[in-house]
């Protein structure tokens, strides 16, 4: 029988008070590697133990991301965190999700070092450690498909706005010919518009003769056309138009190319099994009067068919802004758990600075999501809309100014859209006569609740 000894008897109490690692300090991913993103260069960290220099240097040409991949196989790695920066993780994201492994997209909040170590060697062994721990969330990206049908709806969104700058110069070259053409007409790119210009490019210089090109659904007379139409016509001015009217014919063109492109995509992708016995000719989406920008081709049904419900039926959201948030956000809404946390990732909830129980500051979160600009987009032209989201709009712009007011609608149209595909439910308009009614209600509620604090009652005058 062996004698305690005092060194013993010291080390048995040490390690009986020790305290159990806390959970989210043990090493849940052993096997993984940190990548600090690069436009160069890309430096990577691996464990101890995996090879005699645990953090290396490879170039951005897919030569050395090939030997970046292999390094990670020779290793043992499993697991692989980077930081999103610029658009140089794509090609390492797709290279090594191609490969085999797991990685995951890490915003660049989480992974923020200390003030005072930042190296590019620190950064990578910075994303290991917290990456080995389970310390990072893996951020959003939707699937291959939808990722494929996004670069077509981004390229088709940088066009239209390229061809609008076209439209602005096109306008610009008649104003200083004096050509007031754009205050005969609503849209100087509608038939009655296009047909004048191209007149006037073709050498046309008469008023009377233009003003034939008159639409018949036009408001204004031919005599207005007509005294609009009579300028100071001149070669440099008439050069200017020229070109932005063939540049613009152009952007028009590669406008179409890719919604050939956006239909094929669309019509390969798997219906909605609400929809799946539903023919195509026979799907009714909401009668929205056509954005100007929207495709050729039918995508309000073709949104039905994928989605099962009718997106148009929300109020602010048109085919063209529905298109781009099924871009963005894909069909698939089980990737987030509830509608508050799809709105807390678009950037769209009020901030929780809060410190010493007071709230400090409750603006949004900074974001470029591109999906929260269109729903914000969306919710701007609910200014006149009779609708409750517009009763709505209007009330909190009063109170809380315009930029608020459109994201907190934006909020609402969040949620109303998550609960629309997650759960199959149509949108069903109050009006907005129910929603003032209700927000009497509330707020009669909230006066006798506040008067009975006070030891007061309300009466209602008859």
């Amino acid at each position: 029988m062996t004698k305690n000894t005092p060194n013993a008897q010291k080390l048995s109490i040490k390690n009986a008070i020790t305290p159990p690692i806390p959970k989210h300090l043990e090493h849940i991913n052993v096997w993984s590697a940190g990548i600090d993103i690069g436009a160069t260069s890309h430096f990577v960290a691996v464990p101890e133990g995996c090879d005699e220099k645990t953090v290396r240097e490879f170039k951005t040409f897919t030569t050395g991301l090939n030997e970046l991949a292999d390094w990670l196989k020779q290793c043992g790695i499993k697991t692989v965190a980077m930081e999103s920066t610029g658009v140089y993780w794509i090609p390492v994201y797709e290279l090594l999700e191609k490969k085999g492994f797991d990685v995951k997209l890490v915003d660049a909040r989480q992974v923020k070092n200390v003030s005072g170590r930042k190296t590019d060697v620190l950064d990578c062994q910075w994303i290991q450690q917290l990456h080995t721990y389970g310390l990072l969330n893996g951020a959003f990206r939707p699937t291959d498909e939808i990722c494929e049908l996004r670069a077509y709806i981004r390229q088709r969104s940088m066009l239209v706005k390229s061809a609008s700058r076209h439209i602005q110069q096109m306008q610009k070259a008649l104003t200083q010919m004096n050509l007031q053409l754009h205050h005969v007409i609503s849209d100087i790119t509608g038939d009655t518009g296009m047909k004048i210009i191209r007149a006037i490019d073709k050498g046309e210089r008469d008023p009377v003769v233009l003003a034939e090109h008159r639409d018949r659904r036009c408001k204004r007379s031919v005599d207005d056309i007509k005294a609009a139409l009579t300028g100071n016509y001149r070669a440099e001015h008439l050069f200017c138009l020229k070109q932005s009217l063939e540049l613009y014919d152009l952007f028009q063109e590669k406008i179409q190319a890719c919604d050939s492109e956006i239909e094929s995509k669309m019509a390969k992708l798997t219906t909605d099994s609400r929809v799946v016995d539903v023919p195509t000719n026979e799907l009714s989406p909401s009668k929205k009067k056509a954005s100007k920008n929207a495709p050729d081709f039918n995508l309000g049904s073709e949104l039905h068919r994928l989605t099962g419900v009718d997106l148009l039926a929300v109020p602010g959201i048109n085919t063209v802004s529905a298109m781009q948030l099924m871009g963005e956000i894909g069909f698939d809404m089980t990737r987030w758990n509830n509608a508050k946390q799809f709105a807390s990732w678009l950037g769209l909830c009020p901030g929780n600075k809060v410190s010493g129980g007071k709230r400090l500051s409750g603006k949004t979160k900074p974001s470029n999501n591109r999906a929260a600009s269109t729903l914000r987009m969306a919710a701007s032209t609910l200014y006149r809309s009779p609708t409750a989201l517009g009763a709505y709009l209007r009330r909190l712009k009063a109170h809380k100014g315009p930029m608020k007011a459109i994201t907190a609608t934006a909020h609402k149209l969040a949620k109303i859209i998550y609960n629309m595909l997650r759960h199959g439910s149509e949108y069903m308009e109050a009006g907005q006569q129910y929603y003032e009614e209700q927000y009497r209600d509330r707020s009669i509620r909230n006066l006798n609740k506040r008067a009975a604090e006070l030891g007061l009652k309300l009466v209602e005058m008859t």
